[in-house]
This record gives C-alpha cells, structure tokens and sequence, in this order.
C-alpha cells in the first residue's frame, strides 16, 4: 500500500476562496465517481460554503471534553475505518483540543497519507512557520496556529488560490465572510489593502519558490542540461579584482528591467586554495551584492570557464555577466581568456553580456608562487644551492678528482637539484637542472670546453640526466606541497576542533577568543564590530592588541557576520586560504557575544528579581512586624496617659515592661535589617583582633533567659582571628533562633572544640528541625520556616549572622542535631600569634 497523494489550496488571507475549492474539487472527483468523503470542513457560518457540503458525505466528528466544554475534532480512526479513497480536510495548521489523537491536524492528515488515503487540504500563508516573524510584522498579529513549512513542501499538488485585496474587501463588505457585526473592525484592521497588498505577494513569492524546486526536480530527473528561460537569472563572474562592483551594479540593472529577475554573484577558486583575489575587496563585493538583493557564491573548480557554466545551467540561469580581461595583449597568445571561452562554449540557451570597465588590459597581478609558503630564507638557500653548488662542484670536480667518470658526474649534479627543489621548491630545482646540464656538457663531455657532444651516448646520458632532475625536482616539490597542505589542514581541524570544544564547555569568554584569533594568524589586533543599523556608527563589542580597528574598511582583513556585524583584523592581508578557518572565528564570536550578553541579561534579571524579592519581604515586615511592637507601645503609652482609669503599681509595671518589651523588639529587627542592608551593599568592614572566644560568647548570651542555654567552652581552646562585635551579633542571632524554636525545658547547647587550624562552635537544639532541602535555604533573607513561634521576627537573623561570618572568613552552615532537632555550626579562623590592630581604622569601619 503506497503513501496517498496530498494536495493543497493555499491563500494569501482568510476568506480568498480555500475551503470553496476545494469542496469544488470534492464535487468534481465525485462526478467522476470517486469515494470522497468530507472528513473535517468548517464553513463559518458562511451561505456559498455550507451550500457546497450538500452532496457530499461527511464524517462525524469525534466529541471532546476539555475544561467543562464540549470541542468536536475530526475522527482519524472513523476516517481511517471508512477507507475512502480521497478525504478533505480544512484547515491544516489546526491545533486540536488536548486529549485528541494528534496535537496538530497536519499530524492527522499525515495518519491519513501513510493508510493510502489521498487528502486534500487548505492552508493560509500566514500559518507557514517560517513566516510567522514577517506576517506579525505586516499585520500586528502573531499567528499562533502553525504548520512547518516541510509538511506542505512535501505536497504533491499546491495550488494558489488568488484574490485581488480590492476583490476581498468587496466579498467582506458584503458579509460573504464574516457577520455584520464584525465587518468594519476586520477592513479597519487586519484586511487593510496594505496588510492585504504584502500577504498576496508573499503568497505569490512563496508558490513561485516552490515551483522553482518543482522545475529543478523535474530538470534533474530528465538529465535536462539546458536552460529554461522561466524566469531571469543572471549570473555574475567575480574574479575578485576592483571591476566586480561594476559588474554587480550592472548586473542589478539588467535584473529591475525583467519581473522577478535573479542575481548571483560567484567567485570561482581554485582547488589548491592559490588566488590573486582580494579577500577584502571580495568581501566588498559580497556585501554590495547581497544589499543589491542577490546572493553570492564561492564555487571551487580549477577550469574557471567550465566551472563558472557549470553553476550557471545548475541554477538554471539566463544570462552571465562578465567582464573584459584585465590582461595585456601579449598574454592572450597563451589563452584567449575566461571571457571568450565562456562567450564559445555557453551555447544558445545562456547569453553572455561582456562589460567594459575602468581596469581593462591595464594587466592582472600574478597568482601567488608556491615557493612563497617556503618563507624567503628557504627560497634564497635553494637558489644557491642549486646555482652556486653545480658551480662548485664543477670546481672541485675539474681541480681534485678529475678522472670520477661521467655517471658519477652526473649523480653528484643531481644530488645539488634534488636538495634546491628540498629548499626552495619547483624553480630552484628546474634552474639547477638546466645549468648542472650545460656544467656537464661544457667541462665533463667529450669535447670539453665545449659545448657540442661527440658521443651520442653522451646525448642521451645527458637528456636522460636533464629528465631525471626535472621528475625527481616536480616530485620533491609535489612531496612537499602535500606535507604542507596536510600540516595546514591538520592546524585548521585543531583550530575548529578548539572551536568545537568551546562551544560543548560553554566558555563565554570573548576577550580569549579575540585573542586565540590573533594569535593563530599573528595579526596586530583584532576587533569585533556592530551596529544597530545600516547607517548607524559601528561600535566595539570587544578588541584585542594594539590600535585596532573602529569601521571595517580601517581594517586589513574584514569578515562580515550578518548583517551589522564584522570582524575587523590589522596587521597583514590573508590569503583566501584562510578565510574558512577566519570565517568559523568569526561566527564563533558572534555566538559567544550573544551568549555573553544573554548570560548578563540573566544575571542582571535575577538582581532585579533578587530584589524585588527582599522589597516584597521587607515591606511585608513592614507592614507586620513592625507594626506588632509598635501597637503595643501605642496601646501601653495610651492606658498610662489615660485619665480616667487608676493604674495600680503593678499595672504600671507591666505596661512599662510592655514598652520596653516592644522597644527592644523594635531596636532588634531594625538593628538587623540594618545589618542586611550593609551586607547587600558591601560595606561591612571586620576588624580582626586576636581574640579568646569564652570572652564573647557569654556576652552574647545577654538576650536569652538564664536557664534556655547550656554553655561548654573550654578553656584551653586557641585564640581566634575575628572581629569581636559581628562575632558576638552573629553568635546572639543564632542562640536567639535556637531558643525560640527549643521545647520548653529542653535548653540549647553550646559548645566549642578545635579542629586543625580552624574553631568550631556548636549551637545544638531539641526543636523539630530543619528537612535537608531546607537547610541551606533558611539562610536566605526574610525565610522563616515552617511554622514560626510568635514574635519570631522577619527572618534575617541567620542571614545576618552568615553574612556577618563570612566577612570575618568563617562559615555558618547547619546539620541535624543527633536524637532530633538542629544543630548551627560557627567555623573560625583560628589566629597565628597576636594580630597588628591598625592606628587607625576605616571611616566605614563596621564593629
């Protein structure tokens, strides 16, 4: 059983004429006699729709309950049960209701293909995935039902189903659309002509595109090698010299004058990566030709004309623009150039358009030599030793051993070619050849001193010798080519592997990266450049060495990244070679950029919810902690000043305990929302003395009953290097939180003990204790958890108390306390000998 055809209607807007089609399309097949059956069509209450679903069988729809109402979805497994051979299904980027079959309905229409049922379907061009952006941009409205563009590329079948916005006004004003009611705030807002001008064109422009595929398809299983001239397409050829920009700019002109006309800039390399185009000027080019609306190419082939052909019948192009040789006249008896042959061979179907320019015949600069990848030191050694060697070995030869005989003659010349071509490469090593032959023949063949040969033996020696060091010299030249070629491509794989690696590791440095970069081509500096628009001033993302660049045409090496963004290098010219290692650098930058900044927008996100936080808590604490003493003080002031009531003593006592009370509660949590504002603010300085603990842990006892805390500090423990009043503050928040969490009867612990270089003080509880994913969040700003005894404050103490620590290098953490309960643990520095006390201690200084 094969997969079903699919076909679909697509419209630029609602109300074009889809759902109409296609029922059109149902009635049609089944005059023909076709099983079709309406599997799921929504008429909207629309007159001329609901007339064209009589005659047709229709699928009942399957009920769902979602949210206490009741939604109808089309019924796959009837529809599937039924096997008919066609079904219509409308509206294809449908989401269905929770708890269906299939979250979308393109999914059940693929259900349908795979059984073998054929389905037609309608869809709207502001449903594509891909153009969500830019319908919400045309018509202020996000599409949140959506199909991927893939599901209705794959269709066998797309038909466009057209309408002028003149035309669907007319049909809305009509109410052949929406209700009455309705009409005036549709043609006022999302079928305005403008709205409806752009969605049409993107329809046309979308159906066009995949007719282009169609074609290519169809080309390419027919092995159809010419070109159909559907549309314009004109291919420009780039040789990355100043006349490019004419070219394109040409080009561009011969485009606007057909409708829908194409164009393609391409720059031919070749294979072995040896150019004499500018990277900088091809940059240039590809920028003007992309803001021209073309694209541009980079093909690899070592037959530029033939190259160049190719990819124009593969795009299926029309023309190619090219432009005159830049050559003198001289250097077309070696070639009639890549123009002419393109003009020769470009056949009927591609016409060819030669353009003038400003740098015709003024000649070309010289491909890259090979030799210069061996450095200038290598090139100067192998020209002596393939000059100056034969030469001294003639001397040594005619002077000290004169009777070695001709073939030993012969070897030790080839012995100076082979190590020219080792040195400096293919023309060191041809020249060595050359003059070793004319050395032998004139001092070594009979007749000497001459340059006629007597023997013809000596002929074909001397030939033999002569091909021999040409091979031998291409040979080690080809050798050492191949070495450099696999040594660049083995640093070019752990350069991208580097890359590779860093994006897996998440490294957000861009600085590093900047860096790595201009090591890795020893450039002077490199910047990475943007720009909020065309026209707007490029500003530095980040640099690296000196004096880099501030605008990309400042800059030795340039490589755009998008649209306003480059990477900006100075210090020498690359070469082609290098601009796909360059290019992996610069797009690296960009997404480390990105990531930088969406890591900072993170952070700065969760200050900005951190302190939303601490506000919320603190005017809650406001609002009910504060005002709890401060009642109370008010109720207490108000009965004594009362004049009609005669307090006893003892009344007055009490009341004035009340206040005092309150007071106290008062200057505690102010106290310590004070000592958390220094926190947050950083501006807690500790003044570290030398100090014995027994002498501040009593004293920060003061606030807590006589009988709710057990004391155990021995004293042989070591002195502590800590400042004595956040200690003590620290210590009396902490036995404060324990004693109000305690049972009655059961007193806190404290006890100290040495461990290493560090004091431990442990503050022990019988309370209910603290779950271990509660433990380090209780620490934590206006936290109280569980249930809090009255009057337990806001919940800064801990808080404090750990942020009071750590200054002084200590840590507060907590544990459980063995037989239930918690257990504080104050870990300290312990001090190395007596610690300097500064003369004078900072103005923020805080004890």
């Amino acid at each position: 059983m094969g997969r079903g055809k699919f076909r679909i209607y697509l419209g630029s807007a609602p109300g074009v004429g889809k759902t109409y089609a296609m029922l059109s399309e149902g009635h049609r097949r089944v005059e023909r006699g076709t099983d079709v059956v309406v599997a799921f069509v929504e008429h909207h209450s629309r007159p001329r729709t609901e007339v064209m679903l009589h005659g047709l069988e229709q699928i009942s729809r399957r009920e769902l309950e979602y949210r206490g109402s009741i939604f109808t979805e089309m019924d796959v497994d009837a529809i599937l049960a039924r096997r008919p051979a066609v079904a219509l299904v409308d509206e294809l980027a449908h989401t269905n209701v929770p708890g269906s079959r299939n979250a979308k309905r393109w999914q059940d229409v693929e259900e349908l293909l795979q059984a073998g049922i054929d389905v037609i379907s309608t869809v709207n061009i502001q449903h594509l995935e891909s153009l969500g952006d830019v319908v919400e941009t045309i018509t202020g409205v996000r599409q949140r039902e959506t199909v991927p563009d893939e599901v209705v590329r794959r269709a066998d079948q797309i038909e466009l189903v057209d309408m002028s916005p003149q035309a669907l006004r007319r049909r809305m004003a009509h109410g052949n659309i929406y209700k009455s009611d309705k009409v005036d705030a549709a043609l006022s807002n999302y079928f305005r002509p403008g709205n409806l001008t752009a969605l049409r064109e993107l329809a046309l422009l979308w159906v066009a595109d995949r007719v282009d595929e169609y074609l290519r398809e169809y080309r390419g299983e027919h092995n159809i090698r010419t070109t159909w001239q559907a549309r314009e397409r004109i291919v420009v050829g780039l040789t990355g010299g100043p006349e490019g920009r004419t070219l394109i700019r040409r080009a561009a002109r011969l485009a606007e004058k057909g409708s829908g006309g194409e164009v393609l800039a391409v720059y031919i390399a070749r294979s072995d990566g040896l150019t004499a185009a500018s990277p900088k000027e091809l940059a240039v080019q590809r920028t003007l030709v992309e803001d021209l609306g073309g694209t541009f190419h980079h093909v690899i082939g070592d037959d530029v004309p033939d190259a160049l052909l190719e990819f124009a019948r593969g795009v299926n192009a029309t023309q190619i623009v090219l432009g005159v040789s830049r050559r003198r006249s001289w250097q077309y008896a070696f070639s009639p150039g890549v123009s002419a042959t393109v003009a020769r061979e470009s056949g009927p179907d591609l016409d060819v358009h030669i353009v003038t320019h400003d740098e015709a015949a003024k000649g070309r600069s010289l491909p890259v030599a090979r030799g210069t990848r061996l450095g200038r030191s290598r090139i100067v050694w192998g020209w002596l030793t393939g000059i100056v060697g034969p030469a001294l070995l003639t001397v040594l030869l005619s002077q000290v051993v004169p009777d070695l005989g001709l073939a030993n003659d012969m070897l030790l010349f080839l012995t100076f070619t082979v190590a020219a071509a080792l040195l400096g490469g293919l023309l060191p090593a041809l020249a060595s050849a050359a003059f070793g032959s004319l050395l032998l023949n004139y001092y070594f063949t009979p007749p000497v001193h001459k340059l006629t040969i007597a023997d013809p033996k000596n002929i074909v020696a001397i030939a033999i010798f002569v091909g021999v060091a040409v091979s031998v010299a291409s040979v080690v030249d080809l050798a050492a080519r191949r070495t450099h070629q696999a040594a660049r491509l083995r640093a070019e794989s752990e350069i991208l592997s580097f890359l590779a690696g860093s994006i897996l590791r998440g490294e957000n440095s861009l600085d590093a990266l900047l860096e790595r970069l201009r090591e890795t081509f020893a450039m002077e500096s490199v910047a990475l450049l943007e720009r909020g628009t065309d026209v707007a001033p490029w500003t530095t993302a980040g640099s690296t060495g000196r004096n880099p660049a501030t605008r990309p045409e400042d800059a030795d090496v340039d490589m755009p990244i998008g649209e306003n963004m480059s990477l900006a290098l100075t210090g020498r010219v690359l070469p082609a070679e290098d601009r796909r290692v360059l290019g992996a650098f610069a797009a690296q930058a960009a997404v480390v950029l990105d990531r930088q900044r969406l890591v900072d927008e993170a952070e700065e996100a969760r200050r900005l919810i951190e302190g939303n936080q601490i506000r919320t808590a603190l005017l809650a604490a406001v609002s009910h902690d504060l005002r709890t003493p401060l009642a109370s003080i008010k109720v207490a002031v108000t009965s004594l000043r009362s004049t009609d009531v005669e307090w006893s003593e003892e009344d007055r006592t009490d009341l004035l305990e009340g206040i005092e009370d309150g007071a106290d509660r008062l200057d505690h949590l102010i106290g310590n929302l004070l000592d958390m504002s220094r926190l947050q603010t950083g501006t807690v300085v500790p003044i570290i003395r030398v100090t014995d603990l027994d002498e501040v842990v009593p004293m920060a006892l003061a606030g807590v009953p006589d009988d709710s805390v057990e004391l155990d500090i021995p004293e042989t423990l070591p002195m502590v290097a800590v400042d004595r009043g956040l200690l003590e503050r620290s210590v009396a928040n902490i036995v404060e939180n324990a004693v109000k969490y305690s049972p009655v009867g059961q007193p806190v612990h404290v006890s100290a003990s040495s461990l290493a270089d560090r004091l431990e003080l442990r503050v022990a509880d019988r309370g209910p204790g603290v779950p271990d994913e509660a433990k380090d969040r209780i620490f934590e700003p206006f936290q109280r958890y569980g249930d809090a005894p009255a009057g337990a404050g806001v919940g800064l103490g801990l808080a404090v108390a750990r942020g009071f620590l750590e200054a002084m290098d200590g840590t507060l953490t907590a544990e459980d306390t063995p037989g239930g309960g918690l257990t504080m643990v104050l870990t300290l520095p312990v001090a190395d000998g007596a610690l300097p006390i500064p003369a004078e201690l900072p103005a923020d200084a805080t004890t």
